[in-house]
């Protein structure tokens, strides 16, 4: 695979944490709450460990 075809592929890996908290109806809300913390919180939490670990995944790749 060429390098520019890997580098598509983390752009489209790069888009869905964009496009997962860009699309705040579908998170504003308060339940289901995780430990007491509501949804709202705890998912833009969740988005932020699944982009560095894509960030990683990118990084260690040599894009």
């Amino acid at each position: 695979m060429t390098r520019v075809k890997r580098a598509c592929w983390y752009v489209v890996l790069f888009a869905i944490p964009y496009g997962g908290v860009l699309w705040a109806a579908l998170y504003n809300r308060m339940e289901p709450a995780l430990f007491g913390i509501p949804f709202f919180y705890w998912y833009q939490f969740a988005w932020i460990i699944v982009t560095a670990v894509i960030t990683a995944l990118a990084y260690f790749n040599k894009v």
